[in-house]
């Protein structure tokens, strides 16, 4: 009994003196399963998809059960309602934006999802389907975001208030912010974590799209910043390189993204180009550019591009080789051989809105948001594996965690 009082006082004093552990960093008490979770963008909802295989759906969460509450806000103030009505006129075409992005906390136990038209991120309770937290961004739109290495930290892009709001995963709280230039986009971390990569778009909703007003579109840039402490360290002003490669014609808006695994080269999308971009960060050039094929059915027409877009997505293999590219208003998808940069098979998909990588590595998964699908193409031989129908207008696909025995909100 000696023995077991002194444990008790040994661990009362314990629980005093010593830091609790955080619970992103707690041992989840039951294994995990590996899974995609696809966004239904127009529909608030988000399928979760296996990681690999059949990609068949393990479960599907509502990730606007707030919506009553967040709408009667909306209405009752002119400012937000007007926002709210103008992303669904413009970026929502005619719908409203209820998912863009998703993470999962390192315990399988809670998703967060960033809500453009809410303006917002919040966490939800996988078990239950309720609201761990609501962190409401600066401006009058959440867009794309990122999740740190550990698993810890996710950050959101504000685009309609140029800041990017770095949040702790498990509680919302705010860790830090910065600001970008003008309708910050893609976020992307480090691989160790040490910094942050923001794209800002500019100005993409308007029909001022001819090649002479590009101006118009404001001021587009890379930011990079200390993930300690969230000052700006690199600030990358794609005009100048481009110019410098001789491509004058191409925009600097630079979209979806991937780095090759050592970091040392960034591939990256342009808003109104069917290819991509390569740029070698230590020697700070473009180093290749490579054209796609276009679709001969796909409009001449830059203003019925959907938000500038021409192809929008793209994903690395693992092993570096291989790149994987959304052709999205060209109704297709390809991979990519990095060294010689040919085009393997178009694989014809229906607006193809994000690219992304499977469980395994072996495939890439992109969504095609004008089918309502998602489907896997391999990597080495740019066949199409499978394709499995999701929900309303899929956009972001992501790979996450969940208990293994979970197949969505209890009671729901």
């Amino acid at each position: 009994m000696f023995r077991s009082l002194r444990t008790v006082c040994a661990l009362a004093v314990a629980a005093v003196l010593c830091p609790a552990v955080p619970a992103a960093a707690a041992v989840p008490d039951e294994p995990l399963r590996e899974v995609l979770f696809v966004g239904n963008n127009w529909e608030g909802t988000a399928d979760v998809l296996a990681s690999t295989g059949d990609m068949a759906r393990v479960g599907r969460i509502n990730v606007i059960p707030d919506k009553e509450e967040r709408l009667r806000e909306i209405y009752l103030n002119p400012v937000k309602l007007a926002f709210f009505l103008g992303i669904r006129a413009s970026a929502g075409e005619g719908h409203d934006q209820f998912v863009d992005d998703m993470y999962t906390t390192p315990d399988g136990r809670s998703v967060v999802v960033s809500r453009p038209s809410f303006a917002d991120v919040v966490s939800l309770d996988l078990a239950s389907g309720r609201i761990n937290w609501r962190f409401p961004v600066s401006g009058f739109r959440s867009d794309h975001m990122a999740v740190s290495p550990d698993g810890t930290k996710v950050a959101v892009s504000a685009s309609t208030s140029n800041t990017v709001h770095v949040l702790d995963i498990v509680t919302g709280r705010q860790l830090g912010s910065f600001g970008t230039g003008d309708k910050p986009h893609e976020n992307t971390f480090s691989r160790d974590g040490r910094y942050l990569w923001n794209s800002s778009i500019g100005e993409v909703n308007t029909a001022l799209d001819a090649p002479w007003l590009d101006w118009t579109k404001g001021d587009r840039k890379i930011t990079v910043v200390d993930t300690r402490t969230y000052r700006t360290v690199r600030v990358i002003d794609m005009r100048e390189r481009l110019d410098a490669a001789g491509l004058t014609g191409l925009s600097d808006s630079v979209r979806p993204n991937a780095f090759s695994p050592d970091e040392s080269t960034l591939y990256f999308q342009v808003s109104f180009f069917n290819g991509f971009v390569e740029y070698d960060v230590a020697t700070d050039r473009i180093t290749r550019v490579k054209t796609l094929p276009e679709n001969p059915a796909t409009s001449k027409d830059r203003t019925t591009w959907v938000n500038d877009s021409r192809h929008h997505g793209m994903s690395m293999s693992p092993d570096g080789t291989r790149l994987c590219v959304a052709g999205t208003m060209d109704d297709y998808a390809t991979v990519v051989d990095r060294a010689t940069l040919t085009e393997g098979p178009l694989v014809p998909v229906s607006k193809p809105y994000w690219a992304t990588v499977n469980g395994d590595g072996t495939a890439c998964v992109v969504s095609e948001s004008g089918s309502d699908r998602v489907t896997a193409i391999d990597f080495a031989t740019g066949a199409k594996r499978v394709s499995v129908p999701v929900g309303d207008h899929p956009q972001r696909v992501r790979l996450g965690h969940v208990l293994a025995g979970w197949s969505g909100p209890a009671g729901r």
